[in-house]
């Protein structure tokens, strides 16, 4: 019922805010072929809009009533409010829309067609499993489980790391640094989880208010917040002391501490998404009580010729220096 209500007044939003801003936008550009994939991205601007409103009443005065560090770099988090507002206000996913689109069509349309229309979860048991809260639970679940994974092969893949690293390189964590991210590493995540999405049959409704609470989510465990859910919620749901450790320097992302003139290998603790239960499961958890530095070993210790690594200051030389980690050339 109260998520029944919620989608109605988000529906009345989305529709406003698309026929007094978006739509006339659209057609003096001369874009009036994509009136209906704006109407979509419409709702990803409205979603966006109210997450920054929550982060700024709401995590905001979190982060100010406990902090873990003091705020030493304010150009590092300026560098991650620019990522958050790419990211929160739909300019990511409408590159992603134009680039992305002919390899979903190539790809899904033609089984569709051929009338393969998917496995649809929520038809597992009619009449439980089509109720509204009862699927997007079960969706949430499964496309975290996918999250996961996705999570552990960023960590375990070096050429992936190499793209994952920037995320794990600022040192003055808060609520803005969960968009901290490689584009080129969010292109491969969401393709994966939109493409599973596809073929589970999460609606598109359902998949815009499960993106929301990830998204939300993730935005508090970022935060520059001392915060534990304590021993049971712990263990139910992510907390920012949870994620924290998996953003520790030799903690998050080493299964052990380097060798001279070597590399620490990869791997890590703490990869879930919202729920801790696949770390639980796949013994990678860690629920220490604890609030360490965070970044990359490589930043604060120098190799075997004195030099640390630099993983850029501003939006476009992390960019840049994350290509040139892909291609062994930084």
């Amino acid at each position: 019922m109260l998520l029944d209500m919620f989608t109605d007044e988000f529906s009345a939003a989305q529709g406003w805010l698309f026929e007094h801003v978006v739509e006339p936008v659209v057609f003096n550009i001369g874009l009036g072929g994509y009136v209906e994939d704006a109407f979509d991205a419409t709702g990803w601007l409205l979603v966006g809009l109210i997450q920054i409103a929550v982060l700024v009443a709401v995590i905001g005065p979190l982060q100010r009533w406990r902090p873990v560090d003091p705020v030493t770099d304010r150009a590092a988090i300026r560098t991650d409010i620019l990522y958050t507002l790419v990211h929160r206000l739909g300019l990511f996913r409408l590159v992603m829309f134009f680039a992305l689109q002919p390899f979903f069509d190539g790809v899904v349309g033609p089984m569709r067609t051929a009338g393969w229309a998917g496995w649809q979860l929520d038809a597992a048991w009619p009449g439980v499993t089509d109720i509204p809260w009862v699927s997007f639970l079960m969706y949430l679940v499964v496309l975290d489980f996918v999250d996961y994974w996705v999570h552990r092969g960023q960590h375990g893949f070096h050429w992936w790391w190499s793209l994952h690293a920037l995320h794990h390189s600022q040192r003055q964590m808060t609520m803005w640094s969960d968009n901290r991210n490689h584009l080129l590493d969010d292109v491969l995540r969401d393709a994966i989880i939109v493409l599973v999405a596809q073929l589970i049959g999460v609606a598109p409704g359902q998949f815009i208010a499960l993106v929301a609470i990830t998204q939300l989510s993730e935005s508090l465990q970022h935060a520059n917040l001392r915060l534990s859910f304590g021993t049971l919620g712990e263990r139910l749901w992510i907390s920012p002391r949870f994620h924290r450790l998996h953003h520790s320097i030799g903690i998050g992302h080493e299964s052990q501490a380097p060798q001279p003139s070597k590399p620490a290998p990869l791997g890590g603790h703490n990869f879930g998404v919202l729920l801790p239960w696949w770390d639980m499961l796949f013994r990678t958890a860690n629920f220490e009580n604890r609030y360490d530095p965070t970044g990359i070993r490589d930043q604060v210790e120098p190799d075997a010729k004195g030099r640390v690594r630099d993983y850029g200051r501003g939006f476009w030389s992390q960019q840049w220096l994350g290509l040139m980690r892909l291609a062994g050339r930084a």
